[in-house]
């Protein structure tokens, strides 16, 4: 299925800060408010429905040329357009 990417956004930021804009999607998303996305003239708003898709993935990416790896963690919501979400599976998740 091809990808439309309707937001991106990319920085590198102090830990609070981060930190901040995570406190604030997570307050929408407890909120069952919209969730709108903003930097300079770029601006989406979506609703996730009750019960999205959580994915967290963390990575290492190797340098085919010998440099450091890359380290990422990513946190995802997913689901179908106009849908009401649907059950996960996976087992219980820990964040510590």
């Amino acid at each position: 299925m091809p990808e439309e990417v309707l937001f991106k956004f990319e920085r590198s930021m102090e830990r609070n800060e981060i930190a901040d804009y995570l406190r604030s999607v997570a307050d929408s998303i407890d909120g069952d408010d919209d969730l709108t996305l903003e930097a300079g003239d770029e601006s989406v708003t979506m609703s996730p429905p009750a019960r999205p898709t959580f994915e967290i993935k963390a990575e290492r990416e190797t340098s085919s040329s010998g440099g450091p790896a890359e380290l990422s963690v990513e946190f995802e919501l997913e689901w179908d357009e106009g849908s009401e979400g649907g059950d996960g599976s996976g087992g219980e998740l820990r964040i510590e």
